[in-house]
């Protein structure tokens, strides 16, 4: 442990620097104009692994962004350790309230990050937590203390729902074999308490297109004579929650996981202080399901919710018109056992059945997958949490995710391995909002704790 972090000292500012070089280049997947940088983040990732010690190392053509692959093998009887992370990231928008421009990195002070955090698109989620597992090979391969095999697999259509991941994993199933797949794209309660996630949601992301009128109308001489579509679908959406903000699609709830009290007494045992969740959101209070608490809501119940909506006119000024269409773009996380396909069907023909005559409608999916749950007694939950054990002082504590990581099902289909969910982001770190950032303390301290990961699994495998 000490060489670790004897290590981690002595080239901080190295890999800080190079944290910064990558996180310059804008890999945003969501957006054509960027297309161009993400090919370009794809081969800073490549010579990055080249540089840590990978003997091999490949950029992999989909048909989408490409896949980086890299491996270490040192022994092929030895265990093998797949690594997963993704190099895109989200749009920055709104540009304008980010404190600093999101593709120049600068380092910050903050209350909870006093040693300082990196200011950037892209730095918590998800180039920082990757870019830890390529610094833990490069120690490991330097100190001569990688005890097993590992493989990298670095996407980059991840924030836009993995598009050809399938498509490869299906293909390069041979290549992938592994027995376990360690990924950081999650968080842990604090620098204080470490945690493990153990589950995921899954998610159903759709737009839906309301259309009235075949061309924008005077307001003051149709209005009231002809449906107007920002209004129809503001309804639409409204009733799409009750008084208690149950979900009301038909059959929406049939297959969800009900967790025993025994359960949610445990996942209760995790520190949260819900004055101080209220003021870091400057809220007055919480809102949500009736008869669950807010970590409960955000983690072992589906939820929907609005992620845009537009129509109109929206410029300056006034403008008095009936818009032709109106917009929406709504997601939904789901629990295990829900099936992100059928929720989407059942949304399509629930929301289709709201419209009133006078609108049309169409739903179009974008993307979703599967939740998912790992369990606390096998050996790569117990090898990361000896890690984090030994690294932070205290046991971690096993958490479930309100995130989605479609991913982490399809890995566990096609390739039988478990995956493992190291994050050392935090909640504050302001990931897709203007302003994400990532801890000093969390990135170095990510690099000190993955070779453990290593150790503890060939041990234990033993």
């Amino acid at each position: 442990m000490e060489n670790i972090k004897a290590y981690v000292q002595e080239h901080k500012d190295r890999f800080i620097n190079e944290l910064i070089e990558l996180l310059k280049i804008p890999s945003v997947s969501a957006d054509t104009a960027y297309s161009h940088d993400v090919f370009e983040t794809a081969d800073a990732v490549k010579a990055s692994l080249e540089k840590a010690g990978c003997d091999f190392v490949e950029i992999c053509d989909t048909p989408g962004y490409p896949i980086v692959y890299g491996e270490k093998i040192i022994d092929p009887a030895l265990p093998t350790v797949l690594v997963y992370g993704h190099y895109d990231v989200q749009p920055p928008d709104p540009i304008e309230l980010w404190t600093s421009p999101p593709f120049e990195p600068v380092i910050k002070k903050t209350e909870i990050h006093p040693e300082g955090a990196i200011f950037a698109r892209g730095s918590c989620d998800d180039k920082g937590q990757m870019y830890m597992h390529v610094k833990a090979l490069e120690y490991m391969v330097q100190s001569n203390t990688l005890p097993c095999n590992v493989k990298f697999m670095i996407e980059g259509e991840e924030e836009i729902g993995s598009k050809s991941l399938s498509w490869f994993v299906e293909r390069n199933q041979e290549k992938l074999k592994n027995d376990v797949i360690l990924i950081s794209d999650t968080g842990m309660i604090s620098n204080q308490q470490p945690s493990i996630t153990t589950g995921l949601r899954g998610l159903s992301y759709v737009e839906v297109e309301v259309t009235g009128p075949n061309r924008d109308l005077h307001s003051g001489l149709y209005g009231g004579a002809v449906a107007n579509p920002i209004n129809v679908l503001s309804k639409m959406i409204a009733s799409l929650h009750d008084e208690n903000n149950h979900i009301t699609i038909p059959g929406f709830y049939d297959n969800v996981a009900e967790l025993s009290l025994e359960e949610r007494a445990e996942m209760a045992k995790a520190p949260f202080n819900l004055e101080n969740y209220k003021k870091a959101l400057d809220l007055n209070d919480v809102y949500g399901e009736k008869g669950y608490v807010t970590n409960e809501r955000n983690s072992i119940r589906p939820t929907l919710d609005v992620n845009g909506i537009w129509g109109g006119y929206t410029g300056e000024g006034a403008k008095t018109v009936i818009a032709s269409k109106a917009f929406a773009k709504i997601s939904m996380r789901l629990v295990p056992n829900q099936d992100w396909e059928e929720i989407t069907e059942l949304f399509t023909k629930h929301f289709t059945s709201l419209a009133p005559a006078g609108v049309t409608v169409k739903v179009k999916p974008h993307h979703g997958g599967q939740g998912y749950v790992t369990p606390i007694d096998s050996i790569g939950y117990k090898a990361a949490n000896m890690a984090y054990t030994e690294t932070f002082g205290v046991p971690a504590i096993p958490v479930r995710s309100g995130g989605s990581i479609p991913i982490v099902a399809l890995f566990e289909k096609e390739l039988k391995s478990k995956t493992i969910l190291m994050g050392f982001g935090l909640d504050s770190d302001a990931i897709h909002s203007p302003n994400e950032h990532f801890g000093i303390f969390n990135y170095l301290k990510g690099i000190e704790t993955i070779p453990l990961f290593y150790k503890y699994f060939v041990e234990l495998s033993k």
